[in-house]
């Protein structure tokens, strides 16, 4: 037993799974704590107006940067995996990325001063704009890497930008200069990000002067676009539910809401990598697996990651109700005081998100993107319309964090629905995963008022952990014994 569980290991560290998770999970972890530290800084060092008016700057540039991509990825993804010798499709890919950064860049531009009458705003907004031309042609770059199961190579380039944006807010902790001069300094630091990039991310597939002189027909682009137009909306939707949440806050809350929200979603995009990087790993082994066309090997797979998912939304919940009140105020200030209780409310999503993004990946993996992207389309419509209803009534926060995970709930149940249509999952499975959420949270919410939250979060998680111990340790035996016997009768 304890060779076979060697070799397993052996084997799962050998894989590209396991090497480029790996490698996605300790980039993103040291670009998590860097990024934190970043936002901690100018949270703590700059007054709320100016803190409120970079991030408001930084959610437009998001925002479109979500949009100006085109949502290409993932047709680009399954075309190289589908066809690895097919090279020219590198350069089109890439040519429409800069094509489409540029006129997004335009739109930036226009928004600036359409959505805005503050100059410092319409500035920032000016300037964060820049990054959508660079982060369009870095994000053709991190395509290809997926593709080629070339993550490590991303990640490590991502860790030198991050560090490199860490480095420049740390003199800001004894004299802190314009947030005009910090946001100039962060775009210096994409453009060289996007040079990293060019030279050592893409292993010599791009080349520069060819892109520029690359040729490209309008009924071409006009032709990808259309038979892809879905993925855009697949790819843009989480980012706009945020972005959308942020946009509303600043046009109809206080600058105080602004960055509140903002310290929370700061909290809630950390939490976020783990199962992204995971998902986005898995995207080229789930296209694979469904080519086989072997349908009890997909389902098994399917279920396999997704338990894991819904682990880590309970685990990543639970934490943060537990030490969101001691954490938040001592990291960002008493200012923030009151953030824990919207941080909560926010953090209800996470509780669908990890598996909601697996299941994404596993109908575009099925090539049913336009069912996603419809899924998509209505719980952003859910999520627009319970924020406007519930604004009517209350001027709150509370009403942007509900509206966003009643929103999630839409998107998840048309995702189970679908997939249950095409006998990936069961009726079965689906209640059962309800089930244990509305069970887990009610029960520790119930708890938590009655112990201390450390001792309730240590507790809870040590008999999980136990348990599932346990239960693989019941399976082996039952493996073993179903070996023995299998020997004993070819004997």
């Amino acid at each position: 037993m304890n060779v076979i569980s060697l070799k397993k290991i052996l084997q799962f560290r050998k894989s590209t799974l396991a090497r480029n998770s790996f490698w996605g999970i300790a980039a993103n972890g040291i670009q998590s704590v860097l990024m934190s530290l970043f936002y901690i800084i100018l949270a703590r060092k700059y007054p709320t107006e100016d803190f409120s008016y970079f991030m408001i700057a930084n959610s437009i540039y998001l925002f479109l940067a979500a949009i100006s991509n085109l949502g290409l990825g993932q047709w680009f993804t399954r075309e190289i995996v589908a066809d690895p010798e097919h090279k020219e499709i590198v350069n089109k890919f890439l040519k429409l990325q800069l094509y489409a950064g540029i006129g997004f860049y335009v739109i930036n531009f226009i928004l600036a001063f359409f959505l805005y009458n503050n100059r410092e705003i319409c500035l920032l907004i000016i300037l964060f704009g820049i990054n959508i031309i660079f982060d369009n042609l870095i994000y053709a770059i991190k395509a290809l890497n997926v593709a080629t199961f070339d993550q490590n190579t991303t990640f490590k380039i991502l860790i030198a930008d991050t560090v490199l944006k860490f480095l420049l807010v740390c003199p800001v902790l004894f004299y802190p200069f314009s947030i005009l001069i910090l946001t100039a300094g962060l775009v210096a630091i994409r453009f060289l990000t996007l040079n990293l990039f060019l030279i050592y991310g893409s292993k010599k597939a791009v080349n520069l002067r060819l892109l520029l002189t690359y040729k490209i027909s309008r009924a071409e682009v006009k032709n990808i676009i259309l038979k892809n137009w879905p993925f855009l909306v697949i790819s843009s939707v989480s980012i706009v539910y945020w972005r959308l949440g942020n946009l509303i806050i600043s046009k109809t809350l206080t600058l105080l809401d602004v960055a509140i929200y903002e310290i929370s979603f700061r909290l809630f995009s950390v939490a976020q990598v783990l199962p992204i990087i995971i998902a986005s790993t898995l995207y080229p082994h789930l296209i694979q697996m469904f080519q086989a066309k072997d349908a009890g090997a997909f389902r098994a797979f399917y279920k396999k990651y997704f338990y894991l998912f819904l682990i880590y939304g309970l685990f990543t919940y639970s934490f943060v109700y537990s030490f969101s009140d001691q954490i938040i105020p001592f990291v960002f200030g008493e200012r923030y005081a009151t953030t824990p209780l919207y941080t909560k409310q926010m953090f209800l999503t996470i509780l669908l998100f990890p598996t909601a993004i697996y299941q994404a990946m596993v109908l575009t993996s099925m090539r049913l993107e336009r069912k996603d992207m419809m899924i998509n389309l209505i719980s952003l419509a859910v999520s627009v319309v319970a924020m406007a209803t519930g604004l009517m009534f209350s001027k709150s926060l509370t009403v942007i964090n509900y509206a966003i995970f009643i929103s999630f709930i839409v998107f998840h149940v048309c995702q189970d629905i679908v997939l249950i249509r095409r006998d990936v999952t069961s009726v079965r499975n689906v209640l059962q995963f309800y089930f244990i959420i509305l069970v887990f949270v009610m029960v520790y919410i119930l708890m938590s008022s009655r112990t201390y939250p450390a001792v309730l979060f240590v507790a809870v998680w040590s008999l999980v952990v136990a348990g599932i111990g346990v239960d693989q340790w019941i399976k082996s035996i039952g493996r073993t014994t179903a070996l023995k016997e299998d020997k004993l009768n070819a004997r």
